[in-house]
């Protein structure tokens, strides 16, 4: 095998989108309409009415980390986006651990917002023709994968273009409908829903509202969505940075004003029972309330999980095409269509994966519980790289660049990250380290030995790279628009040429 160095491999196409496109990126990543619709109200088991606090904490923490993801971005403007900052800022093992564990996320969101549009879809249909079966969801899980893989195929131009449409469509039904249901609660409206004081049976007090902070997390998740496509933005030192903290903010007050309106429009001490569907949802609530608009609800919901699919397959196809073409990945994750430049067979591999997460899950345990499933399993690993990235800002700056360190940008809000984001992954994780962490209960815990097995596996591959092929390890730090990969690359196996899929 010849050890000589490897020709460039193939880029995207860079300048090909811009701030609006990257920014909605960033937001359909974090799918508004189906996080109001469902990631949020997942945690309403067990925050209850006061699940509006609950999605302050997740807006807190989630804004520290954005801080922390767009100081990175503007000095490491990279397709590795997570993976590259924490092996830039931390090292070269650990950054391709979040790579392993970014990855599985990517994966795990098709699946998550595909399970949701298929038993919304379903149950809206039965609930207007009762001959159609509610549990068959499966076909619309499948067709809304198969819309994705297309449109991902057609390039990121095409990709992100649907992604804006469907978001601006999707945040102005919700926010509209938000408005009517303020003004239709009238002297029900109360700021107590923003205290402890309304949480389920079972989870009372501060340890129901970090309970249900998961699903809030859940809703942010995907706020740096942007940061893959930063070989393909217009000065992506810039666009990625403002996106990211765009996101996180015009998103996190859209969630605190829909949620409330939700919650005192129910009413808070009834809402523990509040859904993904049927009438104690938001499709139902619109449905009983204000007629034909939950038509509208109803396409927001289909169009946001669609939306996120979207974003998914965009952050996990650019993510495994990074490393694919530095050998850390199966080289072909790199291989690019020929007119389009999209890495098509990341896109078709994270197709085939989201079914075969999705179909099996769903049938087993019906769409709904599946869905909480896969939300705590992507929860797990998404906090995760959080955290890590909120370590990695302040190794960066102390290693890298000493000259810009700030102890607030740099120190101070990256520790404030991590604390806040530490018991909703205890939570999720089943572990009761401290008195208000109330672990969740079967068969959503199943999801944390499954996340553990798969890190145990990225862990083991990576041994095995670090004997046999070390640089490809190190190369991780190097997935970056201003560098090339290192020596390290069999120049017959790296996908330099371009191929159209056939």
């Amino acid at each position: 095998m010849s050890d000589q160095l490897a020709p460039a491999p193939m880029t995207l196409r860079k300048d090909a989108i811009g701030l609006r496109e990257v920014l909605f990126q960033s937001i359909t990543d974090m799918a508004p309409g189906a996080a109001i619709a469902a990631s949020i109200p997942f945690g309403a088991a067990f925050a209850g009415g006061s699940l509006p606090l609950a999605v302050i904490f997740a807006l807190i923490a989630c804004l520290f980390s954005a801080v922390s993801v767009g100081e990175l971005a503007a000095r490491m403007p990279a397709a590795g986006s997570l993976a590259t900052y924490a092996a830039r800022g931390l090292h070269k093992s650990v950054g391709f651990l979040v790579a392993w564990a970014y990855i599985f996320v990517g994966l795990l969101i098709s699946p998550l917002v595909l399970l949701q549009l298929g038993s919304v879809v379903a149950s809206t249909l039965h609930d207007e023709w009762k001959s159609y079966p509610a549990n068959l969801w499966w076909p619309w899980t499948i067709l809304a994968a198969l819309i994705v893989m297309g449109a991902g195929l057609y390039g990121i131009r095409t990709s992100a273009g649907l992604g804006t449409i469907l978001g601006i469509f999707e945040v102005g039904v919700f926010l509209v409908l938000a408005v009517f249901l303020i003004v239709h609660a009238g002297k029900n409206n109360t700021l107590s829903v923003f205290g402890t004081g309304h949480t389920a049976e079972g989870y009372a007090g501060i340890s129901g509202v970090i309970a249900g902070s998961i699903g809030t997390i859940l809703a942010f998740g995907g706020f740096e969505g942007a940061t893959p496509l930063a070989e393909e933005a217009r000065d992506p030192r810039r666009t990625i940075r403002r996106a990211v903290l765009g996101a996180v903010l015009t998103i996190g007050i859209l969630y605190v004003i829909t949620t409330y309106a939700i919650t005192v429009a129910v009413g808070p001490d009834n809402f523990s029972s509040f859904g993904i569907s049927g009438d104690q949802s938001w499709e139902g609530v619109a449905r009983s309330l204000f007629g034909i608009f939950w038509l509208f609800v109803f396409l927001a919901i289909v169009n946001s999980t669609i939306a996120n699919a979207n974003a998914g397959v965009n952050v996990s196809s650019r993510t495994a095409f990074a490393m694919g073409r530095v050998g850390a990945f199966p080289y072909a994750l790199a291989r690019l269509a020929t007119r389009s430049r999209a890495p098509y067979v990341a896109i078709l591999l994270v197709t085939v994966l989201t079914l075969a997460i999705s179909l099996p899950l769903g049938l087993h345990y019906g769409p709904d519980t599946a869905f909480g499933i896969v939300a705590t399993g992507l929860v797990l690993l998404i906090v995760l790289a959080y955290i890590v990235t909120n370590i990695a800002c302040i190794g960066y700056f102390l290693r890298h660049r000493r000259e810009e360190f700030n102890p607030l940008l740099h120190l101070v809000i990256p520790v404030l990250g991590i604390a806040a984001f530490i018991p909703a992954w205890l939570t999720a994780a089943g572990l009761q380290v401290f008195k208000f962490v109330a672990p969740l209960h079967p068969p959503f815990v199943y999801a944390a030995p499954a996340a553990a097995i798969w890190m145990g596996l990225g862990v083991l591959y990576m041994i095995w790279l670090l004997v046999r092929h070390p640089q490809r390890v190190a190369d991780v730090a190097r997935v970056h628009l201003d560098e090339e990969p290192g020596a390290d690359v069999p120049a017959q196996h790296v996908p330099t040429d371009v191929v159209e899929p056939a």
